[in-house]
């Protein structure tokens, strides 16, 4: 049974971890789908702002236009000036006022997001006439080659769109002529501040699906594991109950089998003495069986459904009689009390508290105990009763179930002390009806320390 929970808490926790990979893997998609379409939805906006950003002021860029050909023909010129016409490009003199005209139309024709951007020149090739292609230099986009604009990097920053520009144009100088055409590539890139938080908030209903969903499934395995836990917990109290009930059921029956087989003998019948003894041996049986019955019958009750015929009662009094009563029936064991000399009058119901205080006492003697103190004392309009054994003690983890019904310490797979673990249920039963509360306080081989307080008024 327990190998078969073990393989379907293993195969459950496997489905979870399953369907929550799905779950996110769903998410995630649904996620970069999410991106994608805001960056489709900027690209759109700023497409609608200018096809050509050389539209947004045609004179700066009809200054762009005439440097960069003059860049071009010196280099034809001089093929020496290779070198200086990247540094020439990155450091013209109108890349500030190119940014602030960008910047102030897109703040003007998307007011809703923050936008950074960077135009980074990749190509500045010259093709001419009578000669291959002669290529400055071409590099992917790089933020150092940044041409116009205010953004620091490009990591953070996707692509907008390309710009190919193409300009001809004849080179003379001297006796030196020649046509050409020049060839640049732009890139525009652009941030959005706070783009997360954006897609977040447009996916809110999808992640608040997900969250549920994962804590729905979540729940319910640990649900699921814990009822099957506590009916695995039930199927095996019962079927200890049922052992043990057999257990204490046999010795009854088999005497009374064998008294009643003896009754019917012809000299038992006629010997007076010999048939007045076994009468009284069924008489007991009969009663230890009557007694058994009462037991489980009265123990399957709750504190709430508990009717006590209270009384008004001396406390110490009480409990002096229950420990000498006691020591009749165990004279082996030492009991040593410590009372008040002042009594204490409680309204209480004597005989369910002296039952409940009887099975303290017994259920010490059952795991080896043989010396005990009782003490009682006044705390709070709290009377407390503490009963100290030298017993075996119990396990720190065994004291959480100690008051359970049909609970009963083991040592091992093995109970060694027999009976139905209903004792100290009854016990904290009884305290309860009573408004009060029991605490033990226990070590392995150190003892244990039954703490009972009931109210003083």
């Amino acid at each position: 049974m327990k190998q078969k929970i073990n393989v379907l808490i293993a195969f459950s926790a496997i489905v979870l971890i399953a369907l929550s990979a799905m779950q996110y893997y769903l998410v995630k998609t649904a996620y970069d789908y999410k991106v994608e379409e805001f960056r489709a939805e900027i690209k759109d906006k700023i497409a609608k702002i200018t096809n050509d950003y050389s539209d947004i002021d045609s004179t700066i860029f009809n200054k762009k236009d005439i440097y960069y050909k003059r860049l071009a023909e010196n280099y034809i010129y001089d093929k020496g000036t290779r070198a200086m016409i990247k540094k020439a490009l990155l450091s013209n003199d109108f890349k500030a006022e190119l940014t602030r005209k960008l910047q102030q139309e897109f703040n003007q024709e998307i007011p809703d997001l923050k936008l950074d951007f960077a135009i980074v020149l990749n190509k500045f090739v010259i093709y001419e006439n009578t000669k291959a292609a002669d290529t400055i230099f071409a590099e992917k986009p790089l933020i150092g080659n940044k041409l116009y604009g205010d953004l620091a990097s490009l990591d953070d920053a996707f692509l907008v769109r390309n710009y190919v520009g193409t300009t001809s144009g004849i080179a003379n100088h001297e006796r030196i002529s020649s046509d050409y055409k020049l060839l640049t590539e732009d890139t525009l890139y652009v941030s959005v501040a706070n783009w997360e938080q954006i897609i977040v908030k447009r996916m809110a209903t999808i992640f608040v699906f997900a969250i549920f969903s994962i804590l729905t499934l979540i729940t319910l395995f640990v649900v699921a594991i814990k009822a099957l836990i506590r009916q695995k917990k039930v199927s095996d109290v019962k079927t200890d109950f049922i052992n043990n009930i057999t257990h204490e059921l046999k010795t009854p029956l088999t005497t009374l089998s064998v008294s009643t087989k003896i009754l019917e003998r012809k000299e038992i019948r006629e010997d007076d003495a010999a048939f007045q003894s076994i009468v009284a041996t069924i008489g007991r049986q009969n009663n230890r069986l009557q007694s058994l019955i009462d037991q489980v019958m009265s123990n399957s009750l709750g504190h709430s459904e508990i009717e006590l015929q209270k009384e008004k009662v001396a406390a110490n009094s009480l409990l002096l009689q229950i420990v000498n009563d006691f020591k009749v029936a165990h004279p082996t064991v030492q009991i040593d009390i410590d009372f008040p000399l002042n009594e204490t009058n409680l309204t209480l119901d004597k005989f369910h508290l002296t039952t409940a205080i009887v099975n303290v006492l017994e259920n010490a003697i059952k795991y080896g105990c043989r010396n005990i103190s009782v003490k009682t004392s006044i705390d709070n309009n709290l009377y407390n009763i503490n009963i100290q054994d030298d017993g075996i003690g119990i396990a720190k983890n065994k004291q959480l179930h100690l008051f359970e019904k049909f609970y009963r310490v083991e040592q091992g797979n093995l109970h060694n002390a027999k009976g139905l673990g209903l004792g100290l249920y009854y016990v904290d039963q009884i305290v309860k009806a009573h408004q009060g509360t029991i605490k033990v306080v226990s070590e392995l081989g150190k003892g244990a320390a039954f703490n009972i307080s009931i109210p003083s008024i």
